[in-house]
């Protein structure tokens, strides 16, 4: 099966996909500066440059967009029809990259959360956020 946009077309659509700033960060972002927490973003020095870290809390929390980090089970987790092969390469090498970081993270005492796009929606977001926010304060050193 052949693309539905031309080369040009496909790669300007893709180069406007953020990885940083996006919509489900900020409902995150916001919830927890407005519930008191500070943190700050995207440490270059964390593998994996966690979305978000609580340093206070020693606590960092990825936020992950359901398809480009594989969800499993995830109705919003479809594998394109075309180049199907390179997308399934490209999101096993994403997840692979993924459970590394979350193991050295984890060896170095960092509590490591993962919020998916998903739970972030509206029907499903709020309980997710209060329940992150309870998470973290149990974690508090």
């Amino acid at each position: 099966m052949t693309d539905v946009h031309n080369r040009a077309i496909r790669s300007y659509n893709m180069s406007q996909i953020k990885n940083k700033n996006t919509k489900p960060e900020l409902i995150v972002r916001k919830f927890l500066h407005s519930n008191g927490f500070r943190y700050r973003l995207h440490n270059k020095k964390l593998l994996g440059k966690p979305d978000i870290v609580l340093k206070k809390y020693n606590t960092v929390i990825f936020i992950n967009g359901c398809f480009w980090h594989g969800h499993e089970g995830c109705k919003y987790f479809v594998i394109p029809k075309t180049r199907t092969q390179w997308w399934l390469d490209k999101i096993n090498r994403n997840k692979e990259k993924d459970t590394k970081n979350i193991k050295v993270l984890l060896q170095k005492k960092w509590k490591v959360f993962v919020v998916w796009e998903c739970e972030l929606k509206t029907n499903t977001r709020e309980q997710t956020l209060k329940y992150l926010i309870c998470q973290i304060g149990k974690n508090k050193n």
